[in-house]
């Protein structure tokens, strides 16, 4: 739902839980060949995207979603030079891997409609970073790009708008695609994935991943943080063959990662708070146990099936 006369864009998180954003300006509504995006100057937010009437990213806050989903990945990476990024049409996913020295990051997004909407109407989130020669755009499936690709990459990163009927990314997060995404990672490759809120009521989607993750790499790690446009804390998920937990879970983590010059490129993470995040509350431990189920291509995860 919503209000295009300049009053609350209301969006439906689900039916029972209803959130209103006070428009200042309304920007933009397109449909896509895949999508509904809607650009609104919202207060509080600034400028903030929604697509399929779901909130995206906000002005005032996409930093912390957009360093919480990169960094982690590439600081636990120990030489990230080869980066293929699943979405991230915004462009923010982007600039925030090439504040790393990289040598190439492949951003493969389906909807190129979209991604020109962000270029022109978004460059507080990309900053020019499409321009940038280490950069390479595709528009396609990014299932069926992986699939007939034969070269690695040392960081994947999933950056995927949720499951909803009728939308385009139902397979591309099932055990079957993760195990595409397997083999296109180097030795000590580590995926990132943005997996959902970790709210109680509201993560299955979350719990699913876990499982599905669990099925197809030996260490997942989960993580959160709080985005405050969206009104909840968030979750991701790390995933590797490789035993990442060891420098996760003591001090070595920080002591191997604060001298890294990145932390003086972030607004938000710093090498303890970095270490934070992978605390997950004894809730949450207990619903990833519980909850959800592995997901598979012949019964992927779709919200209004759930």
């Amino acid at each position: 739902m919503k209000d295009v006369g300049g009053g609350f864009y209301i969006e439906s998180f689900f039916q029972k839980h209803l959130f209103h954003y006070k428009i200042k300006k309304w920007i933009l509504r397109k449909n896509t060949e895949y999508q509904l995006v809607d650009i609104c100057d919202l207060e509080f937010f600034g400028k903030t995207v929604f697509l399929d009437e779901k909130i995206q990213s906000a002005q005032v806050d996409e930093f912390i979603y957009h360093e919480s989903l990169v960094h982690p990945a590439m600081l636990l990476n120990d030489n990230p030079e080869d980066i293929y990024i699943i979405g991230g049409g915004e462009g923010a996913t982007l600039r925030e891997v090439l504040k790393h020295g990289v040598k190439r990051c492949v951003m493969c997004d389906i909807d190129k409609e979209f991604v020109e909407i962000c270029r022109e109407y978004l460059p507080e989130w990309h900053r020019g970073n499409f321009e940038d020669k280490r950069a390479e755009l595709i528009y396609e499936d990014a299932r069926k790009n992986l699939e007939k690709r034969s070269d690695k990459f040392d960081v994947i990163i999933s950056d995927l708008t949720e499951p909803i009927e009728g939308g385009p990314s139902a397979l591309l997060f099932t055990v079957e695609f993760y195990e595409i995404l397997k083999k296109r990672l180097k030795e000590g490759g580590i995926l990132a994935v943005q997996a959902g809120s970790t709210v109680p009521y509201y993560n299955v989607f979350f719990a699913s991943l876990y499982k599905t993750l669990r099925e197809v790499f030996s260490f997942t790690a989960p993580y959160e943080v709080f985005i405050p446009s969206f009104n909840m804390s968030w979750g991701f998920f790390i995933a590797s063959d490789k035993n990442f937990f060891k420098e996760i879970d003591c001090q070595m983590f920080e002591i191997k990662i604060k001298e890294k010059e990145i932390f003086e490129k972030l607004s938000f993470l710093t090498p303890p708070y970095l270490e934070k995040i992978f605390i997950i509350p004894k809730n949450l431990k207990k619903d990833l146990e519980e909850k959800g189920r592995i997901l598979k291509d012949d019964k992927p995860f779709v919200w209004e099936r759930e």
